[in-house]
């Protein structure tokens, strides 16, 4: 748990502080979903969900104090695990956990005093980034999707959108192919921006590489799933973590 010392003071630190939780959230629930799905015993006392700055997360007892320093998350997340459909069950803690997010970011906007324009700045730069319930339902690929459609002349292929893949025979190339020309690569930059990753929830850039799991058909930067470009060269059909883990339970 993190000491009472920690106590971002600026629009930007607590913004800052903010994306930090979120993609450890993110990862519990996505790339981490196994091991967060064996912590969440509904055999044990009430548990909750905590993300924490240097974007790690953690399952475990809600502070003792009350008030507690931070606003606290959902209480007794593990007691539905045995009772939901997995992915319904995961969907609920990431509305949660949303909602928890939010309450400590304007906790600390309370705290020091922000003006209506300081509040209004740290909402609009926290509703710029999709929620943890958008990135772990996969509701962020509608974004690009619809982008896609309205520019029906761009080329499909260069496109890091599951639903825009190659034929089979082309599809080992699983990261969006490098631009023939800077032009197209001016026109398409906008739909790449919209295109997120899986694990960690930010945007596309034309200077990662990325991965796409054949199964759920959602793209990952390669760093945030541990796979290098050349290691990707001998893979035929990738997996991510949530699906492997996914198969290895049934």
């Amino acid at each position: 748990m993190e000491g009472a010392s920690y106590t971002p003071r600026t629009v930007e630190d607590i913004f800052k502080d903010f994306r930090g939780r979120r993609a450890g959230m993110i990862k519990a629930l996505t790339t981490d979903v196994q091991k967060f799905f064996e912590q969440c015993d509904p055999e044990k006392e009430n548990l909750c969900l905590y993300g924490f700055p240097d974007e790690k997360w953690e399952v475990n007892l809600p502070a003792e104090e009350v008030p507690p320093e931070l606003p606290e998350p959902a209480l007794g997340i593990n007691f539905a695990r045995d009772g939901m459909q997995e992915k319904d069950w995961l969907s609920l803690v990431a509305v949660h956990s949303d909602a928890w997010l939010l309450a400590v970011a304007f906790y600390f906007g309370a705290r020091f005093a922000f003006d209506k324009n300081d509040r209004n700045k740290l909402f609009q730069m926290i509703n710029d980034l999709p929620t943890i319930f958008e990135v772990v339902t996969g509701a962020v690929k509608k974004q690009p999707k619809d982008k896609s459609s309205a520019t029906p002349n761009s080329s499909s292929k260069n496109k890091p959108s599951g639903k825009m893949q190659p034929k089979p025979e082309t599809k080992p190339s699983k990261v969006a192919p490098p631009k023939d020309d800077e032009e197209t690569a001016d026109e398409e930059e906008d739909e790449q921006g919209m295109t997120l990753c899986g694990a960690c929830g930010e945007n596309y850039a034309s200077d990662e590489f990325w991965i796409c799991c054949d199964i759920c058909e959602k793209w990952f930067h390669g760093k945030c799933v541990k796979i290098t470009p050349a290691r990707a060269e001998h893979i035929k059909h990738y997996k991510c973590p949530a699906c492997s883990n996914k198969r290895a339970r049934v």
